[in-house]
């Protein structure tokens, strides 16, 4: 949602990807160069799996199997790439080899949770994801012991835990200083979102709840790129970019990434900053109560040539009264905004 509100050119990385891989086999097999041979080497994924919020080919281009796969693919004793996958013996694992696991294309067979590419917080270890982590046990133990395996996945879950506690904590620091009335600015102040409505950008169902977040009860706000408050924004990065950085990192084995690099230590830094933003702005209207001020947003929070582009602005002007659930209410379109999350 985040994306699609944006004008075109600000989403030709998003659009050239999504219209793309769902609807033709040229995508990975490339329509001049149509060889399952070129199909199966890594970097056939890059064009699309990389990036802020979906950071696979990063995070395995710098793990240890991505260094094995980078010195040795030009051998073909070591990657024969004329094989087909159920027949491949390589001395690493490509992302063909365990994502398209002997051939087949239902990619997100080997993910072992679904939780939005780390996003959303989950017990991992509940009975319900067994089936998909005894799967991926089984790709792993190609090459190395099913405890070792599941250790992999024991210390993947136990990062995301961490990771979760951190960015959760982030947004209550939002939370608070928005039911307190000092987000600068609040959302009544801002061009609507991009669903036309004015909803706290981190409203999610029912996890925030009631009319002092905006909306009605079970509805959604939507993420904010852009048009927010900072701490809102600093809330969005911490899930959408750290959150991702650090599962995606673990799940290919780029310890390193996941710590260092773009990881937990900038998720630390993006919950300081939060906390930080939010003392700020208690001192500032405790200043301008004591002061006698009534500080009133700008204008260009509401209006500007870029917000005019944007799909939130463009319904309020032309369907007055009506929000893209209105305009867009085939069944089960959206359930999130129909009914709290589960």
């Amino acid at each position: 949602a985040w994306s699609i509100e944006r004008p075109p050119g600000d989403t030709a990385g998003c659009t050239f990807c999504h219209t793309s891989s769902e609807e033709r086999c040229s995508t990975c097999h490339q329509r001049h160069q149509f060889d399952p041979a070129v199909a199966r080497h890594s970097e056939q994924c890059k064009a699309c799996h990389w990036g802020k919020d979906h950071r696979d080919w990063e995070a395995y281009d710098i793990s240890i199997h991505g260094v094995v796969y980078q010195v040795n693919k030009w051998n073909p004793t070591q990657f024969d790439f004329s094989k087909k996958l159920s027949d491949a013996d390589y001395v690493g694992p490509t992302c063909q080899y365990c994502h398209l696991r002997g051939g087949h294309h239902n990619v997100q067979r080997l993910s072992t949770v679904y939780t939005s590419m780390g996003m959303s917080n989950a017990d991992r270890g509940a009975p319900l994801w067994k089936e998909k982590r005894d799967t991926w046990v089984s790709v792993c133990d190609d090459c190395h012991s099913p405890r070792f395996a599941r250790e992999n996945l024991q210390a993947m879950d136990e990062a995301c835990k961490d990771a979760g506690l951190k960015y959760t904590g982030t947004f209550k620091v939002a939370e608070n200083l928005m039911l307190d009335g000092m987000g600068v600015p609040m959302p009544k102040d801002l061009a609507p979102d991009w669903s036309g409505q004015h909803i706290w950008s981190l409203k999610i169902g029912a996890y925030h709840d009631g009319p002092k977040y905006g909306g009605a009860q079970g509805e959604s706000g939507e993420f904010r790129m852009s048009n927010c408050s900072d701490i809102e924004r600093i809330c969005f990065e911490s899930v959408g970019y750290w959150m991702t950085y650090i599962m995606k990192g673990m799940a290919h084995g780029s310890w390193n990434d996941a710590t260092y690099c773009d990881g937990s230590f900038g998720m630390d830094r993006w919950l300081v900053k939060a906390k930080a933003a939010s003392e700020q702005a208690r001192r500032f209207t405790a200043l301008e109560k004591k002061t006698g001020i009534n500080w009133v947003p700008s204008e260009f929070w509401r209006k500007g040539d870029y917000l005019e582009q944007l799909t939130g602005t463009r319904i309020v002007k032309e369907f007055p009264g009506k929000t893209i659930f209105d305009l867009c209410p085939e069944p089960g379109w959206l359930d999130t905004h129909h009914a709290p999350a589960e």
